[in-house]
């Protein structure tokens, strides 16, 4: 859905996940408008930009795998606010980001982006609001409200086609999951751009229809913890949920610690910040509406020189590994403030 975690506090519904927006703006629902306020969050953003940069710069980070400089990135993130809602806002659709205030997508999807641009050598907050945008919108390109990819099972889809990730599930012993979205186009009145321009509902649900016929895979609860040998730091969890209208109900990442052990690293709703949480396993069992997970594992990026955003079927084919053999990056570990 579009910001589920958004609506999750709204409506009670233990974080839900829809997705969400290219100029640097921070108007949002359920946040003060005050000018001076807006402005130092702005400023905010940019130092915490400026310092991830740095880090990765003075430690190589454009050398590591990308999932370990997702994770890198991920633990400077920790303690960071929760903030549902960051990507909504009155008018047309822009591309928001805000890094004073993280949710569950927004978490993943910036941790993703920033470690995009540092594989490509690009460092600039615009090379930054590219890559968002073109992660967030479908095929990259940002039209209106409904380009943007709400709908996790949607992020999915189109960017394993844009090559930005690789669907691994079904690889690592998935399962069918049967998708039935229809949360949005249903509910309107939870969503302020639904409610100033309705003519998109209609849109909304055909995008909702298009979903429903695709395929989709996920790992059962109960077959998390033998999969979790497969995963490895910064892959993305999709958190499958059985709420009625709605795909999935949460997302993270994977950070295998020190110890091996494979632990969420998310923005977590009743936390109230950005935390590397228990081992995968316990967290799913521990919230009776998670039923399973859907792994999108980011793809390479090395070739700066090559690198196109070529939308029309380019799609990445990562090794699938499991720990134990000797290529499996086994640990990761905080890096140095």
């Amino acid at each position: 859905m579009d910001r589920r975690e958004f609506l999750g506090s709204f409506l009670g519904l233990s974080g839900f996940v829809l997705l969400g927006n290219p100029l640097f703006s921070l108007s949002f629902s359920g946040q003060s408008e005050n000018p001076n306020e807006k402005r130092e969050r702005e400023d905010e953003t940019r130092t915490t930009f400026s310092r991830i940069i740095r880090h990765a710069l003075k430690e190589e980070w454009g050398s590591l795998p990308i999932g370990q400089c997702m994770g890198r990135i991920g633990t400077m993130l920790i303690g960071t606010e929760y903030v549902a809602g960051t990507l909504e806002g009155k008018g047309p659709e822009i591309c928001r980001v805000d890094l004073t205030g993280l949710d569950c997508v927004t978490f993943f999807e910036n941790s993703l982006c920033l470690a995009r641009i540092i594989k490509k050598g690009r460092t600039d907050f615009a090379d930054f609001i590219e890559e968002l945008t073109y992660a967030r919108y479908r095929k990259g390109i940002l039209t209106d409200y409904t380009s943007r990819l709400h709908y996790t099972s949607d992020w999915i889809f189109d960017n394993e086609k844009k090559g930005v990730i690789r669907d691994i599930t079904r690889e690592i012993g998935g399962q069918k999951f049967p998708v039935e979205v229809s949360f949005m186009s249903s509910n309107p009145r939870y969503y302020p751009a639904l409610v100033e321009f309705p003519e998109f509902i209609t849109t909304i649900a055909g995008i909702e229809a298009e979903i429903n016929r695709r395929e989709h895979w996920f790992i059962p609860q109960k077959r998390i913890r033998k999969t979790q040998a497969y995963l490895q730091t910064g892959d993305i969890i999709a958190v499958a949920t059985n709420k009625k209208g709605l795909d999935y109900g949460h997302t993270g990442l994977v950070f295998r610690d020190e110890q091996g052990k494979v632990r969420l690293l998310h923005a977590s709703l009743k936390q109230k910040k950005v935390l590397l949480d228990a081992e995968l396993h316990r967290y799913i069992r521990s919230v009776e509406t998670h039923i399973g997970i859907t792994v999108a594992r980011p793809c390479s990026v090395s070739h700066p020189e090559e690198l196109k955003h070529d939308y029309p079927d380019y799609r990445c084919h990562e090794e699938v590994i499991g720990h134990g053999d000797e290529r499996f990056p086994d640990k990761q570990t905080l890096p140095s403030e």
